[in-house]
């Protein structure tokens, strides 16, 4: 019924072209790598430019959020778009080029990318708010942690039958899919907002910079444990003779994510947010305990299978929580400053893993992810017992918002 009250409330259109809109950004990075590889022939400066991709989506993702919250949405979105296409442009040219110019132009891929995800929750949160749905706030939530987990699956699998046509097919059709899908779903759907310089009586509110502290730091977690995860796959892969099995077995994780992800439309209300953050945090790392014993006692693709659905209710979590705490006026640069912990999360998990694997194998791999995970649960108990007095920490409730503006500024808080 939640699902069905979704499809009422935004039409019919805004789904397919929606996930389409988001494909480019799970085909990016590949789709800089393959490119770079041919071109140089080189796979340590193709993963270096496609790391540095990475890092500058991390560093201009919150920029074009602030626009978002200054400028509006639409137009925004659809300058980053129209942006985003003329960088893959010159990447293509690029790539007939020096290094130099590869390198700049990948990163400027990076800086320019859409950030489709984080926008269009702040679009779902402003259109539940019009209509008066606030109980379709959780379902919309949980379609987008779906969806998102479905783009990383086609994404990479859509790079890897366009490779084998030519290492140019994939960078252009990511610039095919800005064109027809990412850019016309800024038009049609984005909210505009007329620009209006903030008065000295209606300054723009602060953001909650410990809160929204705390919620980067567990998505940069879940990033991590993202890289590390492809990381174990790719050895196990490797150790098997089947180099093509590490994309089916990694889909497993974004599969069985997605799955889990829709379910949590239906958590009950009375399941606060406060609780499902703690409780899902838990229950990501005893995801992440069977998949490294799994792994060893059973077979990494079971192990992956089942934890997978451990990932996406934990992430739901992180964006309910960002979307609660942040100001109605700063909520796209909140979004995105989440969301930014992503990327940088995974090259980093990539990196240690990467290492340990080096001399441990697929074990070595996924103790980066076990320990990312007890690092995630540590940083929810924690949040949860500074919470417990304050109320700033992590909000159930509206009205909380006001104590976050009062910590700010250093006036007196009363607990509910």
């Amino acid at each position: 019924m939640s699902y069905r009250s979704l499809l009422r409330v935004a039409g019919a259109g805004f789904f397919p072209l929606g996930f389409l809109a988001r494909l480019p950004y799970a085909t990016s990075a590949l789709s800089t790598l393959i490119l770079l590889q041919a071109s140089t022939h080189s796979y340590a400066f193709a993963g270096l430019a496609s790391a540095a991709q990475s890092i500058a989506i991390a560093v201009g993702g919150p920029l074009v959020g602030a626009l978002a919250d200054r400028y509006g949405h639409r137009s925004v979105g659809v300058a980053a778009a129209i942006a985003n296409f003329g960088t893959w442009a010159a990447l293509l040219a690029a790539s007939h080029g020096n290094r130099e110019s590869m390198f700049a132009a990948a990163t400027l891929v990076g800086l320019t990318q859409p950030q489709v995800g984080p926008l269009v929750r702040v679009h779902w949160s402003r259109l539940v708010q019009s209509r008066n749905k606030h109980h379709l706030l959780s379902a919309a939530l949980s379609y987008e942690a779906s969806a998102d987990e479905l783009s990383f699956v086609a994404g990479p699998a859509f790079v890897g039958l366009l490779a084998s046509v030519s290492p140019l097919a994939p960078a252009v059709a990511t610039m095919a899919l800005i064109a027809t899908s990412t850019l016309p779903f800024a038009l049609i759907y984005a909210h505009r907002t007329a620009h209006r310089r903030p008065s000295a009586q209606h300054e723009k509110p602060h953001l909650p910079r410990r809160p929204l502290a705390v919620m980067f730091l567990a998505m940069v977690a879940m990033g991590a444990i993202f890289g590390a995860v492809q990381t174990a796959v790719t050895v196990y892969a490797n150790t098997i003779d089947k180099p093509g099995a590490s994309g089916l077995v990694y889909a497993e994780f974004g599969i069985g994510s997605a799955l889990a992800g829709a379910a949590c439309a239906w958590l009950p209300p009375r399941f606060t947010l406060r609780a499902r953050y703690v409780s899902f945090a838990a229950t990501l790392f005893v995801g992440m305990l069977v998949l490294f014993l799994g792994a060893q006692l059973v077979s990494v693709p079971a192990a992956v299978a089942v934890a997978s659905f451990t990932v996406a209710p934990y992430m739901i979590s992180l964006y309910a929580l960002t979307e609660r705490l942040a100001p109605t006026e700063r909520a796209a640069v909140a979004m995105t400053i989440l969301c930014a912990g992503g990327p940088l999360g995974t090259a980093a998990g990539q990196a240690v893993s990467g290492n340990l694997a080096e001399s441990h194998g697929v074990e070595g791999a996924l103790l980066v992810v076990l320990i990312v995970a007890t690092a995630a649960l540590l940083l929810a108990l924690s949040a949860f017992l500074a919470d417990r007095k304050r109320n700033i920490w992590i909000i159930d409730a509206e009205p909380v918002k006001n104590l976050v503006a009062q910590e700010l500024s250093g006036q007196p808080q009363n607990a509910n």
